[in-house]
């Protein structure tokens, strides 16, 4: 339960850091945070998206943050810069709430990683 309590403590700063930086002060939906994270990774800031290039985006950002879980490797970085990840192991059937936990704690973890909150 403590677990539980530290990790929508976590979120909610997380969100409101984001949210302020990146949306005015409107709140970010989870799917904002991980197009975000995306970015991040391809670290293709000043560019218009097209919205395939949303979708992988949000592709890239799953992968990395589900790989310190082991359900994605990095395999390589293609010749426009873009990684490809390969599957490790399949992830399991989760009903949407527990989606929406595990995301919530990658994202989480990736952005103590970054250093971006504590």
């Amino acid at each position: 339960m403590a677990r539980d309590l530290e990790l929508k403590k976590r979120w909610e700063v997380l969100i409101a850091k984001l949210s302020n930086q990146f949306a005015d002060g409107d709140t970010l939906e989870l799917d904002a945070v991980i197009y975000l994270v995306g970015v991040q990774e391809l670290g293709q800031y000043h560019r218009r998206y097209k919205k395939e290039d949303k979708l992988d985006l949000m592709h890239i950002a799953i992968c990395r943050l589900l790989e310190p879980y082991g359900y994605y490797e990095f395999d390589f970085f293609d010749e426009d810069g873009w990684p490809h990840y390969r599957v490790k192991e399949q992830l399991p059937t989760l009903k949407a709430g527990e989606q929406s936990i595990l995301m919530k704690e990658a994202i989480v973890d990736y952005f103590l990683e970054k250093e971006f909150i504590s």
